[in-house]
């Protein structure tokens, strides 16, 4: 059993982990460990007595922010229409990695992940799964959309996000090709900004 960090040192595992996790929302997870230390006002030796590892820093963040996905997710499957909670899904996931971009990292896997963050990963697949099915149930999603299309959707609107493109607009015109034939355009005055 771990005991009790003393006062100070827990005081300065606070400040590393607010220092890391502004760095990572602002830069990206491949922000130095030398730069986290300096916004703490700690020594590199401090940050890592606490923090060995990226990882470790990972791992204490990530699991947090990645359990905001499952609130969008619960949203979308209690929007009464398939379609728009579908939707909503997407521009959820999608606005979420943009205010972030250490979670866009984490999302797109551009670094390795814990067992902890690999779980709510898994747990967020089969959220996505179900809000997938719902919409194709309504006949409004084409048929042979999958959890692959989306993790790959979600990959390249990744890469969209970290080169600050105009993320909105090719949400946009994706939504439109992923109706299912028939399917009625309803545009999203959210997804068209």
């Amino acid at each position: 059993m771990d005991k009790p960090l003393r006062a100070d040192a827990a005081r300065n595992r606070g400040r590393l982990l607010d220092a890391a996790a502004a760095l990572f929302a602002e830069r990206g997870m491949d922000v130095p460990m030398e730069h986290i230390a300096k916004r703490a006002g700690l020594s590199i030796g401090t940050l890592y007595a606490h923090f060995p590892t990226r990882q470790a820093f990972f791992d204490a963040i990530f699991p947090d922010r990645l359990a905001e996905l499952d609130r969008v997710a619960e949203r979308a499957l209690a929007e009464p229409d398939p379609w728009a909670g579908f939707v909503a899904f997407l521009e959820g996931i999608f606005a979420l990695q943009a205010g972030d971009r250490g979670l866009n990292d984490a999302i797109a896997r551009r670094f390795p992940t814990g067992p902890e963050v690999e779980a709510n990963c898994v747990r967020g697949v089969g959220r996505a799964d179900e809000v997938i099915e719902r919409a194709k149930a309504g006949g409004r999603l084409r048929p042979d959309f999958s959890v692959a299309d989306l993790t790959t959707l979600t990959w390249a609107m990744s890469q969209v996000i970290r080169e600050s493109g105009p993320w909105r607009r090719l949400l946009a015109l994706v939504v439109d090709g992923l109706r299912a034939e028939g399917g009625q355009p309803e545009r999203s005055t959210q997804t068209m900004a």
